[in-house]
């Protein structure tokens, strides 16, 4: 959990303070949210419950199996479930805008063995002044959090792309997400397209970052002190 009552060190990521913006204590701290995100399998949905934050889940956001609209991937029959067009950033921005304005929200409930929404349910935060949103697709509504006022960070978190690898296979197998056939296939793939996923993240406005960094710019936000430079070049 993360501790904002001690000192925080310097970070790289922090340097002069210069991207950071003090918030004013003189009144409640406005909610805001951090976007988490990285490649699939690079640790988020660790870190984010290792933050003690709240935690609102993007990948509950995706497409149903049977939307005609769904891209596929180039040269096979195999739905493409990294990409952007496979996921509905329009109703995940507005999940976002209400936890900031009322601190609740419903949000639904997604299996993605099935790749169907089994539900919903309420997600409240209350009065909490901060919170995580994380998913492959974080960074791609970055600029539009940062234009509604409600952007603390965007965070992209990045490693070795055969440990990304391993992890992703671990976890997709474990929880029968897709057939093995499948999920060797797609491991392969971005394993080879870790960098470039990476590359284009930043692009979109998100810190590459370890662990490390990751949670000292978590409770640097948690401190009330949010980026103030653009989500996105």
């Amino acid at each position: 959990m993360l501790d904002t009552n001690r000192a925080q060190e310097a970070s790289p990521a922090r340097g002069n303070g210069s991207h950071w913006c003090p918030v004013s204590s003189s009144s409640p701290l406005p909610t805001r949210v951090v976007l988490l995100t990285g490649p699939s399998g690079s640790g988020k949905s660790s870190l984010a419950a290792r933050s003690g934050l709240p935690v609102l889940r993007l990948d509950d956001f995706y497409k149903e199996g049977d939307d005609p609209t769904l891209p596929l991937v180039e040269g096979s029959s195999d739905i493409d479930w990294d990409s952007p067009l496979s996921w509905d950033a329009d109703t995940a921005v507005a999940a976002i805008e209400e936890l900031c304005a009322a601190g609740r929200t419903q949000v639904p409930v997604y299996d993605i063995a099935t790749s169907s929404r089994t539900g919903a349910e309420a997600l409240d935060i209350s009065r909490t002044p901060l919170f995580i949103a994380e998913g492959i697709f974080a960074a791609d509504i970055a600029a539009r959090c940062q234009e509604l006022g409600l952007l603390a960070d965007a965070l992209c978190l990045r490693g070795r792309p055969s440990t990304t690898f391993r992890r992703r296979l671990a976890r997709d197998l474990r929880e029968g997400r897709k057939s093995v056939l499948f999920l060797l296939r797609r491991g392969l793939r971005l394993m080879r397209a870790e960098r470039g996923i990476v590359a284009r993240h930043a692009a979109l406005g998100a810190h590459p970052c370890g662990r490390d960094e990751a949670l000292g710019r978590l409770a640097a936000a948690a401190a009330g002190r949010h980026r103030a430079t653009p989500a996105a070049a």
